[in-house]
């Protein structure tokens, strides 16, 4: 394993910022994986420092394959994981909205250009990242429609789903969709849990990686062989909201299979305690995203279904 410091911010009143990655074997930029971009993404963070656990002793076995360079970036954004807030503490700018960056401009647009510099040459980018609403998913691969995506390889990770969806004018500033443009196969894995560990996802997510790597020979790695992943696309998923603002009592968790007209949440009165609001399914079909605050605002989406086919 070698460690290096692929970007440095000085600061002039306290220690500057390093930004490390981790690099495995040598040869052709084959693999990259980046971990948190944003400070309350611990589950990312503990994620990719399992990888790095895990690659090291690999390559001390001689199991990564000769010819192949791996590198795993574990957080890029270790001044608002400091302080446990989750975009920029200084402008409260997000640095995955800020790629390819500007290596002349704002301070999060100069790490942006840092990171995309040391990484867009790597053959496959791999990102754990968070949803912009709280809650926690079924684990699964994401993937943008910008015409370069390859759903077949997104498949050799083993997980249960594979989501396809439309970049949004906003998606152009981060890290996957400017991946993709540099002819970079990039994958934005998602898990249960962000400002928390939660242990069996980060699990499934280092061998999914591990899995991954070695179906396209770069290392050499025994696993199970996962699940074979369902395609969706984001217009597969029904968007459940509230009515009204309150106290969140969910039912159902990711995974789970409702029916139509099965109760997922209780909103309460916050001051009361009374039901004022019991969010219905709409459709059948299996829980893909449930929000995980215990406050919601009116119209938050609350629950992401997968409908069934026949729907």
């Amino acid at each position: 394993m070698r460690k290096e410091v692929i970007l440095t911010l000085n600061n002039l009143y306290r220690d500057n910022m390093n930004i490390y990655g981790y690099h495995f074997g040598k040869g052709e930029k084959s693999a990259c994986i980046v971990g948190a971009c944003r400070g309350n993404e611990v589950q990312q963070l503990y994620i990719c420092s399992q990888l790095i656990r895990r690659l090291k002793e690999l390559e001390e076995r001689g199991a990564i394959v000769k010819g192949n360079e791996i590198m795993v970036i574990p957080t890029v954004n270790t001044a608002s994981l400091n302080v446990g807030k989750r975009f920029w503490p200084a402008d409260d700018s997000d640095i995955n909205r800020m790629y390819p960056g500007d290596g002349t401009g704002e301070t999060t647009k100069r790490i942006a250009a840092g990171i995309f510099d040391a990484v867009k040459e790597y053959s496959y980018g791999i990102q754990f990242t968070s949803f912009y609403i709280p809650g926690n998913f079924v684990p699964h691969v994401r993937m943008m429609d910008t015409g370069f995506q390859n759903p077949s390889l997104a498949n050799l990770f083993g997980l249960p789903y594979v989501v396809v969806r439309d970049a949004k004018p906003f998606d152009k500033a981060t890290l996957n969709y400017n991946w993709q443009l540099k002819n970079t196969n990039a994958f934005s894995v998602y898990t249960s849990g962000t400002d928390q560990i939660d242990e069996p996802s980060a699990k499934m997510a280092v061998a999914s990686v591990l899995r991954f790597l070695t179906r396209m020979g770069m290392v050499r790695y025994t696993s199970h062989s996962g699940y074979i992943a369902t395609v969706l696309h984001e217009s597969d998923l029904a968007s459940v909201r509230t009515d009204c603002a309150g106290i969140y009592r969910p039912y159902f968790k990711p995974g789970q299979e409702v029916s139509r007209g099965d109760v997922l949440a209780d909103i309460l009165d916050p001051c009361e305690g009374e039901v004022m609001s019991q969010i219905l399914a709409p459709t059948e079909g299996i829980v893909f995203f449930a929000h995980s605050q215990p406050l919601v605002m009116e119209g938050a989406i609350i629950f992401k279904i997968i409908r069934r086919l026949h729907e």
